[in-house]
């Protein structure tokens, strides 16, 4: 028998605990100013790649580097796909951070924050999904699949809302490389049809309707909406078909690559399509770039080639769809790494200069950002904080990047959060 506590969990879609009808109450509450992008898609590479080897060779590194699409840009020989689309993206080879342990780092990144223990600060994903809602009955803010799998815990606070609330938390998918893959919380009961929800929804206006009478206030009214808009998600055909990652050709998913990572970038491009406002390609393992012992090794035979295929990939489609228009790609870890050679033959974890691609959303491609010294140890020229890098997202997006949050502790907290907690400001050779 079907109680109402199992239509509420059917009608209610959680992520973290949060409902959807939660997460599309505080949807209803955010606007979009016009803009060109209207999403973005971040390949996160867990454990930190080595911007020596990658976006800023330099003589202490073993790769040479190749021209690229974009006049005078050149990047590391293990990816030659991504540089016949440089001229999609720019190099901000310029980051700087300061925690120095991936936990940590991961934290400061993608909230723009140092961790505090007093004080849980909303991830960038969190903050889209506050200010401009969900599009098409699709979640705002979604990761695929788990980050950091095992030591999740650790972690968490970087795909969660902070003191915004659970309601801008991300939903976290399964990994759409395994045979099995679904994702459970869109697949109603095999005993319960989308006719029987609807008779027991007209069963429960008549239960409830002495006490609604009595309680008509205009926050109960927006109940009713709210779980309205939740129960259409549920059945929505084209939501379960968004996140149906098979109706997608072979030919497709082997241009991505059969695997975890590859297959999480064609999963982000199509939440994307769908509606879905933040994109988290988690692929990764974690501490997969962590390239502690044998760096060099790693990156030519599976880190490169993996993030070389499926983001060449995800740019061609963008770009012949004319998603790229409006879909920032951001590709990033939590830092960089050493420029020495520790001697494991690896490289060890460095914040204090590293670098990032950006591009897509009427954000500029083939441009270069910032530089580090001769070796890659420290920025010689324009330092930029994850406050800049977000200031230039959000306001690609139309969010107004000035905006400040009032947090539990009574003080104003700049959504771009800059080098000492002032506003970060949006990169001019970018926006």
């Amino acid at each position: 028998m079907m109680t109402r506590g199992s239509f509420i969990r059917a009608g209610a879609l959680t992520f973290f605990g949060a409902s959807q009808a939660d997460l599309l109450r505080a949807a209803a509450a955010a606007g979009a100013a016009p803009a060109k992008a209207k999403a973005c898609i971040l390949l996160w590479l867990e454990g930190g790649i080595s911007h020596l080897d990658s976006w800023d060779v330099k003589a202490n590194s073993g790769f040479k580097t190749i021209p690229t699409k974009a006049a005078g840009i050149r990047v590391s020989e293990i990816f030659p796909s991504t540089a016949r689309h440089m001229d999609k993206l720019s190099i901000i080879r310029s980051m700087r951070t300061q925690e120095r342990n991936h936990p940590q780092g991961t934290i400061e990144t993608l909230c723009g924050h140092r961790p505090n223990p007093a004080l849980k600060f909303p991830s960038v994903g969190s903050i889209v999904a506050k200010e401009l809602g969900g599009r098409d009955n699709m979640p705002p803010f979604a990761v695929v699949p788990m980050p950091t799998e095992g030591d999740f815990f650790n972690y968490e606070e970087a795909y969660r809302g902070g003191f915004l609330g659970p309601q801008y938390d991300s939903m976290i998918l399964p990994d759409p490389s395994k045979p099995d893959f679904t994702v459970p919380d869109l697949s109603l009961p095999k005993n319960v049809t989308a006719e029987m929800i609807e008779d027991r929804r007209s069963l429960l206006h008549v239960v409830d309707g002495q006490y609604r009478a009595r309680e008509s206030s205009a926050e109960f009214a927006k109940m009713d909406t709210f779980h309205q808009q939740a129960l259409q998600m549920l059945l929505s055909p084209k939501v379960k078909e968004a996140f149906d990652i098979s109706r997608e050709p072979d030919k497709v998913r082997g241009r991505y690559g059969r695997t975890r990572v590859g297959q999480s970038v064609l999963m982000a491009r199509r939440l994307v399509e769908a509606g879905c406002r933040f994109v988290t390609a988690a692929g990764y393992k974690h501490g997969e770039w962590d390239t502690h012992g044998d760096n060099e090794k790693r990156l030519r035979e599976t880190l490169a080639p993996r993030l070389d295929q499926s983001l060449s990939a995800l740019l061609e489609d963008l770009s012949t769809s004319g998603l790229l228009e409006s879909t920032v790609v951001l590709v990033t870890g939590e830092f960089g790494r050493t420029p020495a050679i520790n001697p494991n033959r690896g490289r060890d974890h460095w914040p204090d200069c590293w670098s990032l691609l950006v591009g897509g959303g009427g954000i500029n491609g083939g441009r270069i950002v910032g530089a580090s010294d001769e070796r890659g140890a420290y920025v010689a020229d324009r330092p930029v904080s994850t406050g800049d890098l977000y200031a230039t997202i959000y306001k690609a997006m139309g969010i107004d990047w000035t905006k400040t949050y009032m947090s539990p502790a009574g003080r104003p907290v700049y959504i771009a959060n800059g080098f000492d907690d002032k506003m970060g400001e949006p990169i001019k050779e970018l926006a």
